[in-house]
């Protein structure tokens, strides 16, 4: 299953509520890495301290995807880690939002507006370079985009690659990788990178930032054969080079 792991097909018809997003998340991890298993969420101690010290209960939905992927930083801690659970905090910038998720070197924070805390998957916003704005429209949406971005980047970065896309080649994604249902949202870095758009095959991950002239394609394979195929689909300037490769072993997240 795992070499034909297709996120744009397992995301068909989008995600309707939490227990989607979860599942997702359990079969993405089976099919690019290990298997989640009983132990690797946050301990329910962890989270009930980390509660009483901020004075205020996480959204449901946090609160669900920190028991299932918390204690697994090859999945939410390669690059903007999800904050575990006592090192979640209050930013009273824009009457007040609880802080879940960073940027690897602090210069931009996800989180949920305090007065939405009651919400059981509320809206998240991101801290971009001009305040904060609308990220997506329910935390479990966020969380999935949360591990597919920290999967792009896992794997010690050795089955990744980015390159920025000339006017020429901004068709060349849709044309060959299909659409992933996620809704269009906005990066941190400011307008000229929105929307942000998700493109996959099997095996194959792709982040589109931006559809204009300063757009920039990050990719993932599986093995190094599927990073290499991507390559060639798409034939820019890329970041770490592009040349064949022999091996097709494929590494964890």
């Amino acid at each position: 299953m795992s070499g034909s792991f297709d996120v744009a097909h397992a995301l068909d018809g989008g995600i309707s509520d939490r227990e989607r997003a979860w599942r997702f998340i359990r079969t993405f991890a089976a099919a690019w890495g290990d298997a989640l298993a009983e132990d690797d969420g946050t301990p329910r101690a962890g989270l009930a301290q980390a509660e009483a010290m901020l004075g205020r209960s996480l959204p449901t939905a946090l609160h669900e995807f920190h028991a299932l992927v918390g204690g697994r930083p090859d999945m939410v801690a390669n690059q903007d880690p999800l904050l575990p659970p006592h090192e979640v905090f209050v930013h009273d910038e824009g009457g007040g939002v609880l802080v879940f998720r960073s940027e690897n070197q602090g210069c931009a924070f996800w989180g949920v507006r305090l007065t939405d805390l009651d919400r059981d998957d509320p809206p998240v916003l991101v801290q971009a370079r001009h305040g904060w704005v609308p990220f997506l429209d329910r935390v479990a949406l966020a969380c999935v985009e949360l591990v597919l971005s920290e999967a792009l980047f896992g794997g010690g970065g050795r089955l990744y690659n980015a390159c920025e896309l000339p006017v020429d080649l901004l068709g060349a994604v849709p044309e060959h990788f299909q659409r992933v249902q996620l809704p269009d949202y906005a990066m941190w870095t400011g307008p000229e990178e929105f929307p942000v758009r998700w493109f996959s095959a099997p095996g194959k991950l792709l982040r589109q930032d931006g559809l204009g002239v300063h757009s920039w394609l990050h990719v993932r394979g599986r093995t190094r054969a599927d990073l290499d195929a991507i390559c060639a689909a798409v034939p820019g300037r890329w970041s770490l080079g592009y040349t064949e490769s022999l091996s097709s072993e494929p590494l964890p997240f």
